[in-house]
């Protein structure tokens, strides 16, 4: 028993940090830069800065903003892989984003859909966002075990 306890306790970071990507343009965040959102700006990365981390890309605005990633990238990915956290939420539903669109909350960058008069960051906030995001993270994990 004691066993399998551990063999869990093992695979539970390699389950927690399983990741699948929003790769919209072929980056994280559509190319916008994942760093600057946490100095509340959301800007489109320069193709002269860019890495790669966990099979996906990555750009950024300047040279510091990606030493900053480099540094500490689990700090700066998006929940949810980069996908709108709302539909995550409310559904469990894999939605595209706007990545101008988007909330730093506990320190953690969520991304939002916007488009055609829907804006779910407004949905989110209105309808109780600390409990749409409990509910994302159980769908989230959901959908990675399928992925898996």
């Amino acid at each position: 028993m004691k066993n399998k306890f551990l063999l869990i306790l093992l695979l539970l970071p390699a389950i927690a940090f399983s990741q699948d990507y929003n790769t919209k343009k072929g980056f994280v965040a559509e190319g916008y830069d994942v760093v600057a959102y946490f100095n509340n700006k959301a800007e489109s990365g320069n193709k002269e800065f860019t890495t790669e981390y966990d099979g996906v890309k990555f750009k950024f605005i300047s040279k510091e903003n990606l030493e900053l990633f480099k540094k500490s990238p689990k700090k700066y990915i998006p929940a949810y892989g980069g996908y709108c956290a709302y539909a995550i939420g409310l559904k469990g539903e894999k939605v595209s984003i706007n990545p101008k669109t988007f909330e730093i909350r506990d320190g953690k960058l969520y991304l939002f859909y916007n488009s055609w008069g829907t804006n779910t960051l407004d949905l989110w906030l209105k309808e109780d966002a600390e409990a749409l995001k409990k509910a994302a993270d159980k769908n989230w994990l959901k959908l990675i075990q399928k992925n898996d």
